[in-house]
């Protein structure tokens, strides 16, 4: 484990700057960046080549690789839409899981063992369908297919998958921003910077104490998030407290913290932030399976974990387990009034279309 958090620090030194080990990896950033090139251009020159719904869709992604903080927004957005009325679902790759040739679908508590951390946390905290597969078109259909009331699709990550047609495109990245604005390996993106000048929205997920971004030249709506803790449930008996109650309750007692999450560092900060000592913390690999408990080597009576760590840890009936639900906070708390304000003029859009090619095709025959 320290072996590799070393490797990961490590690593993510190197890709903020432009130094020695970032150049004599560039060679091997080339034939990405030629590859990401000519895949959008083909997309470019052929558009029909990619899928597109019947319904809006929005793709919720980022060009750093690992974790930004998409999963947080992906959630407010489901909710936000839920609250106006909308029927959404979501479509995700499934990361770590095989599916098989079919893609997976389901709603409420699924397994992250089928269909990964992220889908199983979205669709148990949303309570929205959600479908999984690598080919996120193969998602779509089957979301389509299972929940045919579905009226607006959201893509968990997917921004380089442009096989999927999207209708708005929103980034997530952090205080990391674009790094060195290398490609892999030479640096931590998977598509240029210049990318961020086509989408609609950047979002910068923002631990304590970084200070806001500096905007970048770009046409997309640019706003920052910080995730405070909102509410913690104890894991073996579903006791719930929103976190001044439970801060009021527990906070003077040893606590620990355990995340295997992208920036596990990112939890632990937040958790500091919000008025909590923590006694140790540890920090386990993005997607780790928890094969074995991390939780026997913690003497602290109280342990905190991640709302995506908590699908995986049930089986382990700790009591001294709590998991926290983070809330997303928004420096432009109307964006998301924003986006659904566009999802309107786009589903009368796309509805108008579907009319005027079932009036031709009735023509016809």
């Amino acid at each position: 484990m320290k072996i590799s958090a070393f490797l990961r620090k490590a690593i993510q030194t190197a890709w903020q700057r432009k130094g020695l080990v970032s150049t004599l990896l560039l060679p091997l950033s080339l034939p990405m960046m030629a590859a990401a090139a000519l895949k959008h251009r083909r997309y470019q020159r052929q558009p029909e080549l990619a899928h597109h719904s019947l319904f809006p869709v929005v793709v919720v992604g980022n060009i750093y690789v690992g974790g930004t903080g998409k999963t947080p927004v992906v959630i407010a957005l489901v909710q936000a839409l839920q609250e106006r009325g909308w029927r959404p679902g979501v479509i995700s790759r499934g990361y770590g899981v095989k599916v098989g040739e079919q893609a997976r679908s389901g709603r409420g508590n699924l397994a992250a063992s089928e269909f990964g951390d992220e889908p199983a946390l979205i669709a148990r905290t949303t309570q929205a369908p959600i479908s999984v597969h690598p080919s996120r078109v193969l998602a779509l259909k089957r979301l389509h297919k299972k929940y045919p009331d579905v009226n607006v699709v959201i893509a968990d990550d997917g921004l380089q998958h442009l096989a999927l047609g999207r209708d708005l495109e929103i980034v997530v990245q952090d205080g990391r921003g674009t790094g060195n604005g290398r490609l892999l390996p030479a640096g931590p993106l998977r598509e240029p910077a210049s990318r961020l000048q086509s989408v609609d929205y950047l979002i910068t997920n923002l631990s304590d104490g970084q200070t806001e971004a500096a905007p970048i030249a770009t046409l997309a709506h640019q706003l920052s998030m910080r995730l405070a803790p909102a509410r913690l449930t104890q894991l073996t008996t579903g006791e719930s407290l929103d976190w001044p109650a439970w801060l009021a309750q527990h906070g003077k007692e040893p606590i620990s913290a355990v995340a295997a999450i992208g920036q596990p560092e990112r939890f632990f900060s937040m958790l500091t932030a919000a008025g909590l000592v923590l006694e140790k913390t540890i920090a386990l690999p993005d997607h780790d399976a928890y094969e074995h408990s991390p939780f026997t080597a913690l003497s602290s009576p109280f342990i905190l974990i991640t709302a995506k760590d908590a699908v995986k840890c049930e089986r382990f009936n700790d009591p001294r387990l709590w998991v926290v639900h983070a809330a997303a906070l928004f420096s432009d708390p109307e964006w998301l009034d924003h986006i659904e304000q566009l999802l309107r003029v786009i589903a009368d859009k796309k509805a108008a279309v579907a009319r005027s090619t079932h009036q031709a095709l009735n023509s016809v025959l």
